[in-house]
């Protein structure tokens, strides 16, 4: 982006007085994006203070030079009773590459970079999170030393669905019911913080990570999905016509007598271990059911099928052997004709359902048709086009359900718009959607975004006292991305590159939401190896590029609850003094409605930094 000659005038003149004295004391903390900025970005930091302040701010390069002063914003609003005033620092005519720091208010940043490649470095570092979760034998030690676990998955055996109930809908009602077969489930990331594996987030992650890596190709990145594709290709059973959909029980049952995977605080490696049999407490730590998202034969939950069906597709466009690439779209065909789309009822995420609760499904549907129509176009198929109309047909219903939704694990609709609109601009016969109202919804999406960050100081589109703070925040920085480069259209740009900062230090706590990165990150994360086999007080082993739930609503941090048994204690209290009267930010083991990394939040992430 080019600006105007005053601009740069400005930076290098410099004119507009510092709010206080050197001396004087602070009153406040400059918050910002501790990564940096790209050079013809949008820059923006906060200072949040005390009282409002009326004043200036100046930018000082390595050597400690002033190169461009400014007005300290108006106050946006007061953030809690300890911080009354959050004012907006605009920096952008800064685009020469460099590392800087700004002042304000009597107080300092932290340095932070302006660059034109600033967060190839950072995606690198969400693969290594990926790596870290790993299961089975084929694992990287990596930071962590991790080992190969879960071998006992290679035969695995498979349950009837497990039927719950209770006010959390996690309290099992029946006994589990063996099918008597096994099947190899071995393999697979971990979804979070603990050793079950879901195909519903995996497929998430393994389709964005695909998608990133074929906007702009790294060989980890591909390494890593195509670690992901060999464990969706074990759970679709295309023999048998069934798809797994989870490997391990997340809850115990007193009732039943056995514990479940968040009972035992463990490295994964140890549940191979265990002896044990049948009837013991702790079988299902070692022998780890599995349990199907449909019945031999019969239809399935649409929402699987389409991410899973994307994620294979996606691999097809990817796959430089002919051979290969037909064969994985083949299996995306196979398991896409198999969607339940009528009386379709609860979707399966995961057992119980209240761990994913999700409830749209025609997006995921778009986004399988979309993928196989590009792959099979490539591949010469006679039925891409048969694929392109039904993704155009999936995307109307979606359109039509008044899903208000953005990227995250439970809504894929920005990933299929995307390609949708490139095939729609190369004609799709019969076409229920026009391009106009596929871009449409893109531009919707953010627009809503716009519009809820209006009312948040820090601009902050996703809501700090809901779930899926971070996620939510890449996801509109991947979709402002995506939006530009389809339409060229850049009215979204700077709040794309807001809701990134948001994630990366420019929030009322002044942390990064990502593990390993920036001056000041998470180092208490809800992870059983990471706290085991990691430096849970800080350190360099720890569980780097992990991206954590955010802030949340107060009122989930009452009664945590106990430390794990086994685990070791890790706090950083200092978030505290931060934290508002509706939301807080708990650097804790204990807690998880913060603290806890997930693939999925991961796997957002790698798309916002990647098209960065």
């Amino acid at each position: 982006m080019r600006f105007p000659r005053w601009a740069l005038a400005l930076a290098l003149v410099g004119s507009v007085s510092t709010a206080l004295p050197a001396n004087a004391a602070p009153t406040g903390h400059v918050r910002l994006d501790q990564v940096g900025y790209g050079t013809a970005e949008a820059k923006h930091a906060y200072l949040l203070a005390k009282t409002p302040v009326d004043g200036g701010f100046s930018v000082v390069d390595a050597r400690g030079r002033t190169v461009l002063t400014g007005r300290i914003g108006a106050s946006r609003g007061g953030w809690s009773p300890a911080y009354r005033a959050v004012h907006p620092l605009d920096f952008t005519a800064v685009t020469k590459a460099g590392t800087y720091r700004i002042k304000a208010a009597g107080t300092t940043s932290p340095p932070f970079k302006v660059g034109g490649d600033l967060f190839s470095s950072v995606t690198d570092r969400t693969v290594e999170f990926f790596q870290a979760q790993r299961d089975g034998q084929d694992v990287i030690p990596g930071r962590l030393n991790r080992e190969p676990a879960h071998l006992t998955d290679r035969a695995a055996t498979v349950y009837d669905t497990p039927v719950f109930r209770g006010d959390g809908g996690d309290e099992l009602a029946e006994p589990l019911k063996p099918l008597g077969h096994t099947v190899d489930v071995e393999g697979g990331w971990f979804d979070a913080g603990d050793f079950v594996k879901f195909t519903h987030a995996t497929a998430y992650s393994t389709a964005s990570m695909l998608f990133a890596q074929r906007a702009e190709p790294k060989d980890a990145l591909r390494a890593e999905a195509e670690f992901g594709l060999r464990w969706l290709d074990k759970v679709w059973d295309a023999d048998r016509g069934v798809l797994y959909a989870q490997v391990g029980i997340g809850t115990g049952s007193e009732a039943h007598g056995f514990l479940g995977d968040h009972d035992v605080w463990r490295l994964p490696e140890d549940d191979d271990k265990l002896d044990v049999k049948p009837g013991d407490e702790k079988y299902f730590i070692k022998n780890r059911p599995v349990f199907r998202a449909n019945q031999p034969g019969e239809k399935i939950s649409p929402n699987l099928v389409g991410r899973v069906t994307a994620s294979f597709a996606l691999a097809a466009q990817l796959e430089r052997d002919p051979a290969k690439a037909r064969w994985y779209l083949d299996q995306a065909a196979t398991l896409f004709a198999r969607a339940k789309t009528t009386d379709v009822g609860e979707l399966v995420t995961a057992f119980p359902h209240a761990y994913y609760p999700e409830d749209s499904w025609a997006d995921d549907l778009e986004f399988g048709a979309t993928q196989l129509a590009v792959a099979g176009k490539a591949l010469r198929d006679p039925r891409a086009g048969q694929w392109a109309r039904q993704a155009t047909h999936w995307a109307a219903v979606h359109l039509a359900s008044g899903d208000a939704d953005t990227l995250n694990v439970y809504n894929t609709s920005v990933l299929a718009h995307y390609d949708l609109v490139k095939l729609l601009r190369a004609g799709i016969p019969d076409a229920e959607v026009t391009e106009a109202q596929v871009v449409g919804d893109l531009r919707r999406q953010l627009q809503s975004g716009v519009d809820s960050a209006a009312t948040s100081p820090f601009r902050t589109a996703a809501s700090v006292t809901e779930f899926d703070v971070a996620t939510r925040s890449f996801g509109h920085t991947a979709t402002a991305r995506l939006y530009r480069t389809l339409t060229g259209d850049r009215s979204f740009d700077a709040f794309g590159v807001q809701q990134r900062n948001f994630t990366l230090g420019a929030n009322a706590w002044g942390t990064t939401l990502v593990i390993g990165v920036g001056t000041k990150f998470p180092e208490c994360p809800h992870h059983q190896a990471a706290n085991l086999s990691g430096h849970p007080n800080g350190g360099k082993r720890v569980l780097a590029g992990g991206v954590i739930n955010g802030p949340n609503a107060a009122a989930l941090f009452d009664g945590l609850g106990e430390m794990p048994a086994g685990a070791i204690p890790c706090a950083k209290p200092y978030t505290k003094e931060f934290d508002s009267q509706t939301s807080r930010f708990v650097d804790e083991l204990t807690s998880w409605p913060s603290s806890e990394p997930a693939i999925d939040f991961t796997a957002t992430a790698v798309l916002a930094f990647t098209l960065s």
